[in-house]
């Protein structure tokens, strides 16, 4: 299931992440790794707040709907 659509405040496990090589690494610099736990905080305006290594992070629902959990 797509992080987007991911309810909020349940953790879950990233199994995939899919997309360009490009979008991989700048996901991966930021801590969105296979195996990491990410939980989605808020959702506004179709962008979400994510807590993944104890930092919060702000992604869009496109960059969400390419990470899997």
């Amino acid at each position: 299931m797509p992080l987007a659509l991911f309810e909020r405040g349940t953790p879950g496990a990233i199994k995939r992440i899919s997309g360009p090589d490009e979008t991989k690494k700048r996901l991966e610099t930021m801590g969105f790794t296979v195996g990491s736990e990410v939980t989605v905080v808020s959702m506004f305006g179709g962008n979400l707040i994510v807590n993944i290594k104890d930092v919060r992070v702000a992604i869009s629902k496109e960059i969400a709907n390419r990470i899997f959990i």
